[in-house]
């Protein structure tokens, strides 16, 4: 099995810098330009299934991505955003923090990180959205098949920390992927391995993400 994991595309919250989690927030016009461009990408790729987050900035960017091809669209809630509770809402820029100072830690020390009311531990990502990926793994049906997941940044990167078996100090590999960035996993054999990671299919400027 193959699996090629989608992060969504952009919308406003994104771009102001707004902690979004499970806040309903849609793509923005740019978002949707970005799925375009990865569907264009992405347009020799077979893909057997989707299973996508329900929230519709995700969701949408399966759709974008799928377009004219008779491939189903499956939601999945773990692979949701973290929840951040009380934090939804709030931006994180650096020129215009409205967190707690300790809010720093979900970059720089997520081992150290604690969850505000209502919301989740990077461990409690890490642990859901990798029982989904085993699940998925252990499915027959797809068993030589390709899959498309639509998910979140920080989901995403509980997904690749649960297949590293990495420790919560390193939860974040690489960084935050890029809007619509494309990673690559081999599921074989009980085992996963990373093949590529965070690849963008258009020549767009998109600022990284803002601390």
């Amino acid at each position: 099995m193959k699996i090629y994991i989608v992060r969504h595309g952009q919308t406003d919250w994104n771009k102001a810098r707004r902690i979004q989690g499970q806040v309903d927030i849609p793509l923005n016009e740019f978002g949707r330009h970005l799925a375009r461009e990865t569907a264009r990408g992405l347009r020799d790729v077979r893909f057997d299934a989707c299973f996508t987050s329900p929230l519709s900035r995700a969701k949408e960017t399966a759709q974008i991505i799928l377009a004219g091809r008779d491939v189903p669209v499956i939601d999945e809630p773990r692979l949701e955003e973290m929840s951040f509770g009380v934090y939804e809402g709030k931006c994180c820029a650096g020129d215009n923090w409205e967190l707690p100072e300790n809010f720093h830690r979900f970059f720089d020390g997520p081992d150290r990180y604690e969850a505000p009311e209502g919301g989740e531990s990077f461990g409690q990502v890490r642990d859901r959205t990798g029982a989904f990926l085993e699940e998925l793994a252990r499915r027959p049906e797809y068993a030589d098949g390709q899959i498309l997941l639509a998910t979140h940044g920080a989901a995403l990167a509980g997904l690749l920390c649960y297949i590293r078996r990495a420790p919560l100090a390193d939860y974040w590999g690489v960084g935050v992927h890029k809007n619509c960035a494309v990673t690559e996993v081999e599921a074989k054999d009980g085992s996963f391995r990373i093949l590529s990671e965070n690849v963008v299919y258009y020549k767009d400027k998109v600022d990284p993400w803002a601390k």
